[in-house]
Order: C-alpha cells, then sequence, then structure tokens
C-alpha cells in the first residue's frame, strides 16, 4: 500500500474544501471520535484550512492586479 502525498488529498475546488471543513467541524464538535481519530480530523482540518487561505490570497493577488492598471492579467495556477 502507498502512502498519499498531501498533493493527493487536495479539494478538487475552494467550495468543496470548505464543505469538507463544515463536516470535520461537525464531527470534531460531535465529541464521538476516538482519540486517535480526533488527531487525523484535526491534521486534515488544518490542510484544508491552508488551502482556503492560499487560494483566497490567490483571488485577492488578483483583484490587486486588476486595481493597479484595469487589465486583467493572469496568476499563477497553484501547484
Amino acid at each position: 500500500m502507498t502512502k498519499k502525498s498531501a498533493r493527493d488529498d487536495l479539494p478538487a475546488s475552494y467550495a468543496d474544501a470548505t464543505q469538507q471543513l463544515e463536516t470535520l467541524i461537525a464531527n470534531l464538535e460531535s465529541g464521538q471520535l476516538p482519540l486517535e481519530e480526533l488527531l487525523g480530523q484535526y491534521q486534515r482540518g488544518a490542510a484544508l484550512l491552508k488551502y482556503c487561505r492560499e487560494r483566497l490570497q490567490a483571488v485577492e493577488d488578483q483583484v490587486r492586479l486588476l486595481d493597479d492598471d484595469g487589465s486583467v492579467k493572469p496568476w499563477p495556477q497553484t501547484p
């Protein structure tokens, strides 16, 4: 069995990431998870939060480019 890399676990979209976060939060708040699973869920939530912050930053950067001179410029895709 091969171990998944962090890249394999990236959500398909920002919307998918936020949906996964909502589900994780509900699971964490339920208080029904065993300790080992709780830690894994917390780590996954932290990774999803980082992904969302990076995507939002990319959009903010694009808006700044638009505001600077009024023309649309492509921004780099996140790997």
